[in-house]
């Protein structure tokens, strides 16, 4: 099951930066993750600074 960006995203990039299959791009008002491409590794949620990737 993919990971999904909360509301509490600050658009900071550090979940992008260390996506290792690059599956998180900037959105309109956050970032957001492809979930076809989430290896639901939980890396983004490892550096994210609020806790904003969580596991759905």
């Amino acid at each position: 099951m993919a990971y999904q960006i909360t509301d509490a995203c600050i658009s900071c990039g550090a979940c992008a930066d260390e996506c290792p299959v690059s599956a998180i791009s900037a959105g309109d008002d956050k970032y957001v993750i492809n979930a076809d491409a989430c290896l639901d590794c939980g890396a983004c949620a490892g550096v994210c600074p609020v806790e904003a990737p969580q596991a759905q």
